[in-house]
């Protein structure tokens, strides 16, 4: 429940969207799917296109989308009003010059997520990890707690019925990206900065670059708002050094505005003592595995107070949440050899996540196949990320899932030279090029007391789900 006032009955307006014809270019994508989907919700009439079939595609089209495979001119008909592209779409894609061609208002996904935003109470999830589930956790509750929000996440999340939707609210949750500043687009009431590493050095220059744009992203944050931060991270107090508005700080440190304070020794479910200013909060259980998902909750925590929920709400319904999909989502397990899969893509996500699964599984070993997302990511960070997997006992890595970079950029690095640099470390490693070459691998090692865990940010699920199909399910 609130902690003040009640719940604004004002629906979004469906008047800017409805019966307007909106293409999207590259549909598929997680925050792109989500958007479709909410705007269909507005009554909008919605089209796109995207490289092959999959389950979101057809997810979509049950929704009443029409969705085109493979890209080209005429998918923009003469009806269509606006274009929103993704961040992966070049200025020489065909439906793009199409749109421009024919007059239509062409738009980023960032900018119309940004203007349906514009007139709710925004609350934007910034942070270089843990984004899609901060902003899952904060809908869920905000849903649960009788406020009926809009939201966009960049998962699919089964508690919430998928990745987006349209609430009656007044609130508007949304995981706000850096990349290509896309979250400049946005202006919300409350915002919260996760943290800030070395990311996307394809579009930014350095760490200083990254941190300058979450400066501007601060100050996007509207006039009587908060700022949630993590006060134990260096590079967002530089960002904050000179935030115009509130900012409160969270940690597990004694100066953090809202701390947590860990009562329990087992690391395989977390429980934790919340203060706020100094003062009790309220006690928390930790529904995800693991420390960074302890920091989540601090930040949902934080935000979902300053919205207008009270601490018996928020914490209650916290204790319900049970993740995003893809986020060490429980696959099976058969033979005694359990799955799960996890879309960790950056090295720092890499070993929280092994952490978090070595200490709730506790496997007799750890086999991780990690599929690389993007050359220029994985030559930029190669030695972080060969250093990333020192709790796993085995590494299996096929080709780099290509997206976004070019051509030219599949020469710079390959797979073969981050397992290279895994045994050079001490580590063991091995190719495949083919997902089927290294479910086949598996089949021949896997042992009783195993855990197989598939990374990534592309398509190695396919893989978790060949082999629990072939493991068959005990539970």
């Amino acid at each position: 429940m609130l902690k003040t006032g009640s719940q604004s009955d004002a629906a979004m307006p469906q008047g800017e969207f409805a019966g307007r014809h909106i293409h999207f270019i590259g549909i598929s994508g997680s925050g792109m799917r989500a958007l479709a989907a909410m705007l269909m919700r507005h009554g909008a009439i919605v089209s796109g296109s995207d490289r092959s079939e999959s389950e979101t595609v057809a997810n979509l089209r049950s929704l009443g989308a029409t969705v085109y495979i493979g890209q080209c001119g005429e998918n923009i008909s003469d009806d269509c009003d606006i274009v929103v592209y993704s961040a992966a779409i070049k200025d020489q894609n065909p439906e793009f010059l199409a749109a421009c061609e024919k007059g239509c208002e062409v738009l980023k996904y960032a900018a119309m997520l940004g203007r349906m935003m514009k007139e709710k109470t925004g609350i934007a999830i910034a942070g270089t990890h843990g984004k899609s589930t901060t902003t899952a956790m904060v809908a869920y509750i905000l849903r649960q707690g009788g406020v009926d929000p809009s939201f966009v996440v960049g998962a699919n999340v089964q508690q919430l019925g998928g990745p987006s939707d349209v609430g009656g609210g007044e609130h508007f949750v949304a995981e706000a990206c850096e990349f290509d500043s896309s979250f400049l687009h946005l202006s919300p009431k409350y915002a919260t900065i996760l943290n800030i590493e070395e990311d996307h050095l394809d579009y930014y220059r350095d760490i200083d670059a990254i941190i300058e744009a979450f400066r501007a992203f601060a100050d996007r944050v509207k006039p009587g708002g908060v700022i949630i931060a993590n006060g134990e991270d260096r590079n967002v107090r530089t960002a904050l050094s000179d935030a115009k508005c509130k900012v409160e700080t969270f940690g597990m440190n004694g100066d953090s505005f809202w701390r947590g304070v860990i009562t329990n020794p087992d690391r395989r479910k977390i429980h934790m003592e919340i203060l706020r200013d100094g003062k009790p909060f309220g006690e928390l259980l930790v529904p995800l595995a693991g420390l960074h998902n302890a920091y989540n909750c601090l930040a949902a925590t934080a935000l979902l107070y300053n919205a207008g929920l009270d601490a018996e709400t928020i914490l209650r319904n916290m204790e319900t949440f049970r993740g995003a999909c893809r986020r060490m989502t429980y696959k099976g397990c058969g033979r005694g050899i359990t799955v799960v899969d996890d879309f960790a893509h950056h090295p720092t996500e890499i070993q929280v996540t092994l952490r978090a699964l070595r200490d709730f599984y506790q496997p007799k070993r750890l086999i991780c196949v990690f599929q690389p997302h993007q050359h220029s990511r994985t030559r930029f960070l190669l030695k972080d990320f060969a250093q990333s997997f020192a709790l796993a006992e085995e590494v299996i890595v096929p080709d780099i899932y290509f997206v976004r970079d070019s051509e030219q950029e599949r020469d710079y690095v390959s797979s073969k030279d981050l397992v290279a640099q895994i045994r050079l470390r001490g580590g063991v490693a091995v190719y495949f090029k083919t997902f089927e070459l290294i479910v086949e691998y598996l089949k021949g090692i896997c042992e009783n007391g195993d855990l197989v865990v598939t990374m990534g940010a592309g398509n190695v699920w396919e893989i978790a789900n060949e082999m629990v199909q072939w493991l068959g399910k005990d539970s």
